[in-house]
């Protein structure tokens, strides 16, 4: 299948190095002349440029931009591309880019691939970044059952895990376990940070892996983390909420020192947890 793959940074790039490597002939677009030549250079692309002509012949357009600029994307590619293109996404939020991106191409198809790394940009791009991940597509009433199989045969190339939901279902899975860790990691960040300095100090020496793990995702990309906030603001603040209240309960039950309840919660959440191991 020839694809275009609009935006080439960690998703985009890493997107490019494993479909090519499955046969498919990859168009690169990026608004850089130098991320062109890296994806060409990389093995990312056959071709690149930052022209949309070159995307007039391609079967499948994966827009990998910011989430705020994906719409703005379609509009700009629409006119190059045969009506029977299919036009997929890569964004973390689905509700609102269905919603809008349908009405802008008949042949949209929202996507999400559940994988990604704290770094970003072209140079951060790597094999098999998709390689037993889930990756989610969110079909409307229109959409086409042979595009969701194009898709998902396009998942299955990345030894992805494809999944068929509905965007809102989606966007309140992910404020779950991956917008509301983002967040509350933020916050843990924060937390350390207002403390007085030799503490901070000593903090900052101590920290091990259990720190590592739960700062990772806090400690990444602003303009990702702002995104997940204002595109999927509802269902965040209902994980938000919930956290929120949860965290509250801990507190009492240690203020009352109510200690065999909190050894209750902990026990559950060890056995729950493996659960969200996939």
């Amino acid at each position: 299948m020839k694809i275009g793959i609009v935006g080439l940074g960690l998703i985009g790039g890493s997107l490019g190095l494993d479909l090519r490597s499955q046969g498919h002939q990859i168009v690169g677009i990026s608004r850089q002349e130098t991320t062109c030549k890296t994806a060409i250079d990389r093995g990312i692309a056959d071709r690149a440029s930052t022209s949309f002509n070159l995307l007039q012949d391609v079967e499948l357009v994966i827009v990998c931009t910011p989430i705020a600029a994906i719409a703005a994307t379609i509009k700009q590619v629409s006119p190059y591309l045969n009506p029977n293109t299919i036009i997929t996404d890569v964004g973390s939020v689905k509700q609102p880019i269905v919603t809008e991106c349908s009405q802008l191409w008949s042949n949209f198809v929202g996507g999400h691939p559940m994988a990604g790394t704290a770094e970003s940009g072209i140079s951060a791009a790597i094999p098999n970044l998709f390689t037993g991940a889930a990756y989610v597509f969110t079909p409307n009433a229109q959409t086409k059952p042979e595009n969701i199989n194009k898709l998902k045969a396009i998942a299955l190339d990345l030894n992805a895990i494809p999944y068929i939901c509905e965007a809102q279902i989606h966007d309140r899975a992910v404020s779950l376990i991956s917008h509301l860790p983002v967040m509350v990691s933020a916050s843990l960040i924060k937390a350390c940070l207002q403390e007085e300095p030799n503490t901070l100090q000593l903090a900052q020496i101590l920290a091990s892996s259990g720190f590592k793990d739960t700062s990772r995702v806090g400690g990444g990309n602003p303009e990702l983390g702002v995104m997940m906030a204002k595109y999927n603001k509802k269902e965040l603040l209902r994980s938000l909420y919930s956290y929120r209240d949860n965290l509250d309960e801990i507190i009492d039950l240690i203020e009352e020192e109510k200690w065999q309840d909190l050894n209750s919660i902990l026990q559950i959440n060890r056995e729950a947890r493996t659960k969200f191991l996939n």
